[in-house]
């Protein structure tokens, strides 16, 4: 059974990823890409479906045991754990080289003192845990090949195979290192080099340290804004700058249910504002790249604009189930792809322009088909801005007037009109000055309510939805506004949890899927309550805010890692992991605290 979700670290070489466990199991990992199929499934079923534990030896009726202590080696995704046993101790570093040729998984295991009996158990099945490959010696190494994939196995460790499975024994003493090696080849092409481990752990950890020197940002939150900063680059695919969600598919935002989904693509919102807080923490070039990505993906049709794509900009996304694989703690179906690719969710139209503004803004290079597939976003929505939506959080109910995509749309109109104002581009000023007006009264005479003195989730309804926390943010109206503080504390009354942290929108209750077209409910969302953070540090409430922003900071796994929720009744991290929606406001709020001096110590 896998672990719980907070028991996970991230390796990864920003073309894949994998999660390692408390008990040195690599229980999921996906080989070359983010969105290729998984060669260890283990965490979305058993090890029958694939997985590489590497810890102390133990009986096959003893459960694993858990390291002791872990972290990363200092600023890297370089990761270090640590076992105490009756007979010594020892430490096993995992890591993925940034790739120069085939991508690697390397692990190497250190004594520390005593004699420690360790084990190394390497389990692959292609295709996501259906496929048991060929594993056969190639002179002194080993191979796995299935179809079109095969995994290279390097050790100074002796192996024997049984039960399907690659086994090493061995023991190490105070100083003795042995490491491990994985490398993927298409089965077609000659083997990949022989792994120097030694090397690419140097290698790796000189990438980091660099990548690190970069930040601009030195204030009181610094180690939670540096391991963020860290997450959102191992999430961003490197050969062409996009930027997944989140390496996994699949793992539940409710233990046991059906609110289950891929995803390991890139979702224009989420790589929007991911390049938002790269930009104002200093990191120029990984905007540089998306922008480049983003012109690729939308090419010359910002008419269709998806609301994702795949990492290299690929446009079809078929969502479909694997049968297969009973899912994290049961929870079913596990998908792959995503449907809501074909969904019109009109708020990306504000958030990539958002994007495209704050980059224009801080200095980046013009680039003037950027300038061209802003004017053209707003071609599109001087016709369909009044059109329902799916909304941001991609319901599968009927569409709706949704409150925030017609702020986003404002947003859209609003930084076009400041980039032509500015004299960068050329556009019907008058116009679009009209249409700016036109959206914004709209949304104030049919989103808000005003005997309840909050903005409602779409037009007509009396649903809250945490997305209004956004309103003041993009300055759609101004923080003191009447408004915007009673839909803040509306939302603090009936979207929270009684520890402070704030729901998307209130789920229907038991099976009625009238809200969002599914059953069941979910946790509270974490980008939502630093949304919240935010709002109250902008409202004057800054104590509030400083204290609600720590006790996010708690929810971090003992890495620093946020998933996508939180469960408040198990107390638990749930939904896809590490989430880069979540990451995202964390610096954001950082940056806002640090600058109004919200903080402690």
């Amino acid at each position: 059974m896998a672990g719980r979700i907070e028991d996970y670290a991230l390796i990864g070489d920003m073309q894949t990823a994998a999660l390692v466990c408390r008990d040195g199991t690599v229980d999921w990992l996906c080989l070359p890409r983010f969105d290729s199929p998984a060669i260890f499934a283990g965490l979305l079923g058993t090890e029958e479906h694939g997985f590489w534990r590497l810890g102390p030896a133990h009986s096959d009726e003893e459960e694993p045991p858990t390291a002791v202590r872990r972290r990363y080696r200092g600023d890297s995704l370089v990761l270090e754990s640590e076992w105490e046993t009756t007979r010594g101790s020892v430490r096993v570093t995992d890591f993925m080289p940034p790739r120069d040729g085939a991508p690697q998984l390397v692990r190497i295991v250190e004594g520390l003192s005593g004699r420690v009996q360790m084990r190394s158990a390497l389990r692959m099945r292609f295709s996501y845990g259906r496929v048991v490959p060929w594993v056969h010696r190639v002179g002194e190494r080993l191979v796995a090949v299935a179809g079109p994939d095969s995994v290279w196995f390097d050790s100074t460790a002796e192996t024997h195979g049984e039960d399907l499975t690659t086994y090493s024994d061995f023991t190490v003493s105070p100083g003795e290192r042995v490491a491990f090696t994985i490398s993927w080849e298409p089965s077609h092409h000659s083997p990949p080099a022989v792994p120097e481990p030694e090397v690419a752990l140097a290698n790796t950890e000189e990438f980091w340290r660099d990548w690190v020197a970069q930040c601009t940002y030195h204030g009181p939150y610094r180690e939670a804004v540096i391991r963020s900063l860290i997450t959102l680059k191992a999430l961003t695919y490197a050969p062409t700058g996009g930027i997944v969600a989140a390496p996994t598919t699949s793992l539940p935002e409710e233990i046991g249910g059906v609110r289950n989904w891929d995803y390991r693509f890139t979702w224009l919102r989420d790589a929007a504002i991911t390049l938002s807080s790269l930009l104002r923490t200093g990191y120029r070039e990984e905007a540089r790249a998306w922008r480049e990505w983003l012109l690729r993906a939308v090419a010359g049709d910002p008419e269709n604009l998806q609301i994702m794509y795949g990492i290299a900009g690929e446009r079809e996304l078929g969502e479909s189930e694997l049968d297969w694989l009973p899912g994290y703690e049961n929870s079913r179906p596990v998908r792959v792809g995503n449907g809501a690719a074909d969904q019109l969710q009109l708020d990306v139209y504000g958030e990539v322009t958002e994007a495209l503004h704050l980059a224009h803004m801080t200095g980046l290079a013009r680039n003037d088909y950027a300038s061209l597939l802003q004017l053209k976003l707003i071609r599109y929505l001087e016709t369909h801005w009044q059109e329902p939506d799916e909304g941001i959080w991609e319901v599968r109910g009927p569409r709706r007037h949704f409150v925030h995509s017609k702020v986003m749309a404002w947003v859209a109109v609003d930084r076009t009109i400041r980039l032509i104002e500015a004299g960068d581009a050329d556009g019907p000023l008058e116009q679009w000055r009209e249409l700016r007006d036109d959206i914004h009264r709209d949304v104030c005479e049919k989103g808000y309510d005003p005997e309840r003195n909050t903005f409602t989730q779409s037009y007509g309804s009396q649903e809250l939805d945490a997305s209004l926390l956004l309103i003041p943010q993009v300055g759609f109206l101004p923080p003191d506004d009447k408004r915007v503080i009673g839909t803040i504390e509306a939302i603090q009354r009936e979207l929270s949890t009684p520890d402070g942290f704030v729901l998307r929108y209130p789920t229907s209750a038991g099976d009625d899927p009238s809200l969002d077209g599914l059953a069941g409910e979910e946790g509270a969302f974490l980008a939502c309550s630093f949304w919240l953070a935010d709002d109250l540090a902008m409202i004057g409430r800054v104590d509030e805010a400083r204290k609600l922003f720590e006790k996010l900071l708690a929810l971090r796994n003992d890495l620093g890692l946020l998933a996508e929720e939180w469960d408040p009744v198990h107390q638990r991290q749930v939904g896809n992991f590490p989430q880069a929606f979540s990451h995202v406001p964390l610096i954001d709020t950082a940056l806002r605290l640090t600058a109004s001096g919200a903080y402690g110590g």
